[in-house]
């Protein structure tokens, strides 16, 4: 259960990330209030998955899940370059965490 709840936050990383941008600074009120909520909801769900996680993995798995989600999005919605070089290097982070998640 505590694996599900970090994916569940890494995902709730990437909705604050994004929200944090659509809040313009926070002048945006709905962006604004997105990114509060997300961003307690994230950090509350790593608090109760380090619970019975090793903090090492459980860390990186959630940033590495946020990281990897604000890039695509960054990719898919806002129009930034899927370029070669970064799709490998997001590649190597998803790698990165899949080995670490499996280590452990």
């Amino acid at each position: 259960m505590a694996w599900i709840v970090l994916i569940v936050s890494g995902v709730l990383e990437t909705v604050w990330a994004a929200a944090l941008a659509r809040s313009e600074g926070f002048s945006r009120p709905l962006p604004s209030v997105v990114f509060g909520v997300a961003l307690i909801a994230s950090m509350a769900g790593l608090a109760w998955a380090l619970r019975t996680l090793p903090i090492g993995t459980a860390y990186v798995v959630w940033v590495g899940i946020g990281a990897v989600g604000t890039a695509l999005y960054g990719m898919v919605v806002l129009g930034e370059p899927a370029t070669t070089v970064r799709l490998l290097c997001l590649a190597a982070i998803v790698g990165g965490v899949v080995g670490l998640k499996l280590a452990s």
